[in-house]
């Protein structure tokens, strides 16, 4: 794992919440600086400044670091997004239409000499409104993803098992019934050496606080045959689900960041 040197202290909490993101994606692929820079097309130099949080990386090369480290793009797009609006806020911004990725990049550097900042930017590059519109839904999103949070954690036991909330079984004349919520079950059993508990075979996906879905699940279940209590396993990666990994982590001496990632797979699964 990488030994990042500690970001610039004036750095904006948002643009800080991304790097630190790319930065957690980039060591769990097991990538170096050089073979990032290879597969993504923007050089190891340029690399350094994105994650060193000296120059606000391009949307593209957001986008492939997504693309390979097999990470959901929309999450990353929208924290570079609420990123953009925060470092142009500060900054002043020069657009050139469709420079290549180095080209951006040296005038950015030689923007940061004369003593002011190049947000590069690429082909499809969206207006200042829509940076506001996207930071606007991006604050409503956490904050609901807050509140589900808050719901479970105060409706769940000493031990991690929740309990339903009472529901009403008088339901409005003509109303249609609310779609019910993804429902999961362990069938934990040993294939080839290895643990599954049926809802998914991945052994690299990463995941983390804000995800969901069938492999949160998979990972809750095995988290939970390991000893750890993850809370209700639905498949919600949550604070309980991400406090669980790291005890994880600890004991098998990993990075204890939260992550699952290949190596906290292995943890699980082995």
């Amino acid at each position: 794992m990488s030994r990042w040197k500690v970001l610039p202290a004036e750095l904006d909490p948002r643009v800080r919440h991304l790097v630190v993101c790319l930065r957690r994606l980039k060591d769990h692929s097991g990538l170096s600086m050089r073979q990032l820079a290879a597969k993504t097309g923007y050089s190891t130099s340029s690399w350094e400044r994105y994650l060193g949080g000296r120059s606000l990386p391009p949307r593209e090369a957001v986008e492939a670091v997504a693309s390979v480290t097999g990470e959901d793009p929309t999450r990353l797009l929208a924290l570079w997004e609420v990123a953009a609006a925060a470092w142009t806020g500060g900054h002043t911004t020069t657009v050139t239409a469709g420079a290549a990725p180095e080209a951006t990049a040296a005038a950015a550097e030689a923007e940061a000499t004369a003593g002011t900042t190049t947000v590069p930017e690429g082909p499809g590059r969206r207006g200042s409104l829509r940076v506001a519109v996207v930071a606007g839904v991006v604050a409503l999103l956490l904050a609901a993803s807050s509140a589900v949070v808050l719901v479970v954690r105060l409706t769940g036991d000493g031990e991690g098992r929740a309990q339903p909330p009472p529901v009403s079984s008088a339901a409005p004349a003509g109303a249609a019934s609310a779609p019910s919520a993804p429902s999961y079950t362990c069938r934990v059993e040993r294939i080839g050496g290895r643990w599954y508990a049926g809802l998914s075979r991945t052994r690299d996906a990463i995941l983390l606080n804000g995800h969901a879905g069938a492999e949160v699940a998979e990972a809750q279940c095995l988290l939970r045959r390991a000893g750890y209590a993850p809370g209700d396993v639905d498949g919600i990666y949550g604070p309980r689900t991400e406090r669980a990994v790291k005890r994880l982590q600890k004991r098998a001496g990993l990075v204890v960041d939260g992550i699952v990632g290949p190596h906290t797979w292995g943890a699980l699964r082995g």
